[in-house]
């Protein structure tokens, strides 16, 4: 069931400006993105004895973390105010239930990660990369789906002025370390010069701060 949203909620009336979903696009893309490179080097270290397990499994228990953010925020931020704008022209029970389905999902896979950090072979590389797999495979189905039926519910019922305070309060509850970087480096240049132009010095200086040590972080996690 629906929460109550977080704030007053003004819908978008005909002629309003429309609400811009780029942040969440890349959200997306940065989630798929990782899901599909963390699988591939899982199943890279189980053919080989490279790589380090330890630097691959923390990374993969922030993602986990992230991908739970990403749809706590969803359902706990989102949903209530796409249901107070758009009434009955927005059905979001089959995507609620999807999330309901992921937490699980998530667990098996901090637990597969915990395991591969502590006992680093191939049988633990193999599960690691199964749990992944299945993530990858859930996630890609679920945010075409989310996209496809979400996305033109803000566009044409989202005020700007509300969306704005759904992504600020977001954001608010997000790790930056992880998620800004990734973000960044998973725009295109089109992309990233607009978050540029709308952030400012602020999404600069996060750029300059993050980005040089995720990178950092990125080959050793999945190599050169």
């Amino acid at each position: 069931m629906t929460t109550a949203a977080p704030f007053r909620v003004t819908p978008r009336q005909a002629g309003d400006p429309v609400a811009d979903v780029l942040g969440m696009r890349l959200a997306h893309r940065t989630m798929l993105r990782d899901a599909a490179r963390l699988t591939t080097r899982a199943e890279q270290l189980a053919a080989t004895a490279a790589g380090d397990p330890r630097a691959l499994a923390g990374y993969v228990r922030d993602w986990a973390d992230s991908v739970h953010h990403h749809h706590s925020v969803e359902d706990e931020i989102l949903w209530p105010v796409l249901v107070e704008s758009a009434g009955p022209h927005v059905d979001l029970s089959e995507l609620s239930d999807d999330h309901a389905a992921l937490d699980p999902m998530l667990a098996r896979l901090r637990a597969a990660a915990d395991a591969f950090a502590t006992r680093p072979g191939e049988d633990t590389a193999t599960a690691l990369a199964t749990v992944l797999a299945e993530l990858r495979d859930t996630l890609t189905e679920h945010i075409g789906e989310e996209e496809a039926t979400v996305f033109p519910v803000i566009e044409r019922y989202v005020s700007v002025q509300d969306w704005a305070q759904v992504e600020a309060r977001i954001q608010k509850r997000a790790k930056l370390s992880f998620e800004a970087p990734r973000v960044v480096l998973a725009a295109t240049p089109a992309e990233l010069a607009t978050l540029k132009a709308e952030g400012g010095l602020a999404i600069r200086l996060l750029i300059a701060l993050l980005v040089p040590p995720f990178r950092r972080r990125e080959r050793a996690v999945f190599g050169s």
